[in-house]
């Protein structure tokens, strides 16, 4: 599988990441809980697949998700050569705070669920949601603390993961990130991040994109999942998922694959993050990966519009 390095940090990343946060069990998020033993088989798949490509978080699961892929990490020996994991820091589960002292409990508790002595790429994960965001700014904040872990060698490379477009960017431009992850907003449906990922890669940061199925519909199907970026969509919702699948019907493709391939195929994207709960989804993703598109496909989803607001605007976030 292609890979793409991470700036000048010696890290080189497939262009297909798995994404673990439906193996934390988080049914209040998915709808649906993993077991334990669904979670390993799971990432033994991926650890034996092309993909080098692993992304984690502290909050996953309250910590369940970095648990059970140390767990696999150890029952094995140690990571496949050559592999990355991803993961990243939270702010404290129940007060909101994420200051530079908090960035560091955080690392140590992911160093230790994970079963390793160093992160390839440590993202600072969604501070919106901090309990005050000049915590995370200040002098001596988390950011600091970020940047403090790559200068002692115990991070490869360090980014900046979260939802809203209107803080990140920002922030994005304040420090030299290595990457970024942004989910469900560049996707056959929603394009709200093209403007931040032409200035990331003009700078050189790595842009993981994440959710291209947008909360999954675009894999699952509009007939089977009634939701959109995780919320209960109408049917008025539910109709550019019904466009997009219309049109991939009339070409004998499936939908996932389009969705997937069309994150895939930007130039700007360095890898593409996506979420797998069963051993089943990560054959199927690399099938879909790897799949013959036709041109004709490109071109009927090229006229369709698409939304350039925010997905989540109105989401009800559950934390874990």
């Amino acid at each position: 599988m292609k890979t793409t390095s991470i700036g000048d940090t010696g890290l080189h990343v497939t262009e297909l990441c798995f994404g673990t946060s439906v193996l934390g069990d988080m049914p209040d998020t998915y709808g649906y809980g993993v077991s334990e033993e669904r979670a390993f088989a799971t990432i033994n798949a991926i650890f034996d697949g092309p993909a080098n490509f692993l992304d984690t978080s502290r909050i996953y699961g309250f910590g369940r998700s970095e648990e059970r892929i140390g767990k696999v990490i150890r029952e094995r020996g140690g990571l496949p050569e050559g592999f990355v994991i991803s993961t990243k820091l939270d702010r404290d589960f129940q007060t909101g705070r994420f200051d530079g002292d908090r960035v560091r409990q955080s690392f140590e508790e992911s160093l230790s669920a994970l079963g390793l002595d160093k992160i390839g790429i440590l993202h600072l994960h969604d501070p919106e949601y901090a309990a005050d965001l000049s915590e995370v700014t200040r002098e001596g904040g988390a950011f600091d603390a970020l940047f403090r872990l790559k200068e002692e060698g115990l991070v490869g490379a360090v980014g900046l993961a979260m939802g809203r477009l209107d803080l990140m960017f920002p922030l994005l431009r304040e420090r030299p990130f290595d990457a970024l992850i942004s989910h469900n907003r560049f996707t056959l449906l929603n394009r709200s991040a093209s403007q931040m990922f032409d200035y990331a890669h003009d700078k050189g940061i790595a842009i993981l994109n994440a959710a291209p199925y947008a909360g999954g519909v675009l894999a699952k199907g509009s007939d089977v999942m009634k939701k959109v970026t995780y919320q209960d969509a109408s049917e008025a919702e539910l109709e550019p998922v019904r466009r997009v699948e219309e049109i991939c019907s009339r070409l004998g493709v499936a939908p996932g694959a389009a969705a997937l391939q069309f994150s895939m195929k930007d130039p700007r994207v360095t890898s593409t993050i996506v979420g797998v709960s069963k051993p089943e989804r990560v054959a199927e993703t690399l099938e879909w990966a790897s799949a013959e598109l036709p041109e004709a496909l490109w071109q009927g989803l090229a006229d369709m519009p698409f939304a350039t607001d925010d997905p989540e605007a109105n989401r009800r976030y559950e934390a874990g």
